[in-house]
C-alpha cells in the first residue's frame, strides 16, 4: 500500500513560514537543508504516539500560486479541537479565507485558508452536531 508518509509545503519565505505553522499549530523545526542542498526544515507536527505525519517546509522552486487558481497539487488539512480560535491565529498570523467554515453535517467543522506563503491549507474540527 502507499501509505502517505510526509509531505512538502513550498514556500517563499522561509522565516516567515516557520512563524505562521509554529505559531498557528504549534509545530517545530529541525534544519535538514544540509541534507536537501536548499532550505528545508523538518516539521514535527505532533506526538509520535498520535495518528498524523510529519513533514518539512521546502524553498519553493518557482512562482506561488495565483489567487483563485484551482489547487495544484495537494491540500494539508490540520485537525483542530477548536476551529474558531485556530481560524483566529490564521487570521492573526497572515492567512487569508480561501473558503469559510462550512459544515459536514454530523461529522465537523471544515474550512480552507490562504497560510502567508499562498499554499491552501485545510483546518478540520470533528463535531457531531455540526450542521
Amino acid at each position: 500500500m502507499g501509505r502517505l508518509i510526509h509531505f512538502e509545503i513550498h514556500v517563499d519565505d522561509m522565516e516567515r513560514a516557520k512563524k505562521f505553522y509554529g505559531e498557528v499549530f504549534g509545530w517545530t523545526f529541525e534544519d535538514w537543508s544540509e541534507f536537501a542542498g536548499m532550505p528545508y526544515f523538518g516539521a514535527v507536527t505532533g506526538d509520535a504516539n498520535e495518528p498524523g505525519i510529519n513533514g518539512a517546509l521546502m524553498q519553493r522552486q518557482g512562482p506561488p500560486p495565483e489567487k483563485g487558481q484551482p489547487v495544484n497539487g495537494y491540500t494539508c488539512t490540520m485537525g483542530v479541537d477548536d476551529y474558531d480560535s485556530i481560524e483566529a491565529k490564521i487570521m492573526d498570523h497572515g492567512g487569508q479565507v480561501a473558503m469559510p467554515k462550512y459544515a459536514l453535517p454530523g461529522m465537523a467543522w471544515q474550512g480552507y485558508y490562504h497560510d502567508t506563503e499562498g499554499n491552501i491549507i485545510g483546518i478540520h474540527q470533528p463535531d457531531e452536531n455540526a450542521k
